[in-house]
């Protein structure tokens, strides 16, 4: 079941409530409803996760964190997906994300110099904005509802090939009994 395969890899929730950097959030890692792994939790979880990656705003687990508690999906998973952009693959993403905003702004895309720096980004900002928060919120919605869908697929699809293989084995036990 995909269940077990999760919980493999999910961290305890005591644990983590007596970690001192966590306490401030301690009556919210110790819910219950937070921590459980079905296709539900899991699937809104991978929404909330994906969703948050995807915004170019700082504490980003913050809001993943705030949007399991609000959707009642698994708490771990949707801080963890935050990490799909991470320091090596943020840059992609928002450039991918500010390329979608241009072309759904119909606006011309501002190439990078040779020379990246924090001056030539902080002197663009005007120009870049719009299209990296539309192209961003494009995505994060895009990549909600695509990962949702491919969660609840996966799952279906993991259960009923375990009902079919459950179904097999016990066939082959009756035949064998019948021999």
């Amino acid at each position: 079941m995909p269940r077990r395969f999760l919980q493999r890899y999910m961290p305890n929730p005591d644990t983590l409530r007596r970690q001192r950097s966590l306490r401030f959030m301690s009556r919210m890692i110790g819910d219950p409803g937070l921590w459980v792994l079905s296709r539900r939790t899991v699937a809104n979880a991978f929404s909330v996760g994906l969703f948050s990656a995807m915004l170019p705003i700082p504490f980003q687990m913050v809001v993943a964190a705030f949007g399991a508690w609000v959707l009642r999906c698994n708490l771990p998973l949707s801080v963890g997906l935050v990490w799909i952009t991470n320091p090596l693959t943020m840059p992609l993403i928002f450039y991918g994300n500010y390329r979608i905003g241009a072309w759904l702004m119909d606006t011309p895309v501002r190439e990078a110099p040779a020379r990246l720096s924090t001056h030539w980004i902080a002197s663009r900002m005007a120009d870049i904005l719009p299209a990296l928060a539309l192209g961003s919120v494009v995505s994060a919605i895009v990549f909600a509802i695509l990962g949702n869908l491919l969660v609840r697929l996966v799952w279906r699809w993991h259960i009923s090939r375990s009902w079919k293989q459950r179904a097999m084995r016990r066939r082959l036990r009756r035949m064998e009994m019948e021999d």
